[in-house]
């Protein structure tokens, strides 16, 4: 459904999203406008009808009728209730991304963007996606609560400091487009802002070749990680000492890593949760928040809350996402020495 471009109301829609959401949105001004418009009209008509000067027959007023309010209260709850199906629907569709996303790292700060693509290149306040492709943001804020919004593309969400949140859109149309923060978050929250610029295909390969060259480009398919970062990868993981625990050949008992990601985890109170970006993360940084069943409580494994960057989480996590087949050889090999963890740069 495509409703009407209206200067500061609503704007069309890019993304598959949007679509949807617009649906629901227009759906629902037509309810609204419906119910509206019919009491109104009788206001209007009691009104003019039976105004103190005219001269109307008041005889046998009618006090309530059931039968008209049993009718008017089934009607609405119906329609109430098939609007909040469809919207629930939708919403759902929202929260579950699909399996084949490119994924993007988001950190909000007081006050600018900083996302990083699969392939490693850095934006400030700038997001450079291919156009009919899934992006999922996987997003935390280094101090305050943020909300990172795309109008256009109808999707909005919560950064949330020490935890990871998530959303995803398909752009469906090539062009550029605003990033708000959509909660206030200090004196500058007017200036947190920035452009999503949905391209072609071609372009975006062409846009990723063309990095800084402190910043090398890693051909490959988006959402891929080429051998360059992979490398990266495991040396965080050596690097921070995980290597002495969580290989196969290790001597600690310590959970198994390979093969973990997107796969159901039984806790020792006897829940079950998924392990997504979120569960890893608060694994490292807090690792007796879930302790997984058949494990001694409290973890041997010490916190690393204030001893990594954002890049070093970020490399950790990716690092467990992509052994799902066993794990690579290099990846076995115990370090002669861990490097301390290094603060993250600012832009």
């Amino acid at each position: 459904m495509n409703l009407p471009q209206i200067p500061y109301f609503l704007s069309h829609s890019a993304s598959v999203t949007g679509e949807r959401v617009d649906f629901v949105f227009g759906l629902l001004i037509v309810f609204a406008t419906t119910i509206i418009v019919i009491v109104l009209a009788m206001v209007l008509f009691c009104v003019t009808k039976y105004h103190r000067h005219r001269h109307a027959n008041r005889e046998g007023a009618i006090d309530h009728s059931t039968k008209l309010e049993m009718f008017f209260a089934t009607v609405l709850t119906v329609i109430a209730l098939t609007l909040f199906a469809w919207a629930a629907d939708v919403y759902a569709d929202i929260s579950r991304p699909p399996a084949d996303t490119m994924n993007i790292y988001v950190v909000g700060k007081q006050w600018m963007w900083k996302l990083h693509q699969p392939n490693g290149r850095e934006e400030i306040n700038a997001l450079h996606v291919p156009v009919g492709q899934a992006v999922k943001l996987i997003m935390t804020s280094q101090d305050v609560i943020h909300d990172f919004y795309v109008p256009a593309f109808r999707v909005k969400q919560d950064v949330l400091p020490d935890r990871y949140t998530t959303m995803w859109f398909t752009a469906t149309k090539t062009g550029t487009y605003r990033i708000h923060c959509a909660q206030y978050c200090g004196t500058d929250h007017a200036a947190m802002i920035g452009w999503v610029y949905v391209m072609t295909q071609p372009d975006y390969q062409k846009w990723l070749d063309a990095a800084p060259a402190n910043q090398p480009a890693i051909a490959g398919t988006p959402g891929t990680v080429g051998a360059p970062m992979a490398t990266q990868l495991r040396s965080t993981f050596n690097a921070m000492g995980c290597i002495a625990c969580h290989v196969p050949t290790s001597s600690v008992r310590a959970p198994r890593l390979d093969g973990i990601y997107g796969q159901a985890v039984k806790l020792q109170n006897g829940q079950t949760v998924a392990a997504d970006e979120e569960y890893i993360r608060e694994s490292i940084l807090f690792p007796n928040a879930k302790i997984s069943a058949g494990y001694p409580q409290p973890s041997l494994m010490p916190s690393y809350n204030g001893q990594l960057s954002e890049q070093q989480l970020r490399d950790l996590v990716d690092f467990v996402k992509s052994i799902r087949n066993g794990w690579p050889a290099d990846a076995t090999t115990q370090p002669a020495s861990a490097e301390p963890a290094k603060d993250e740069p600012k832009p």
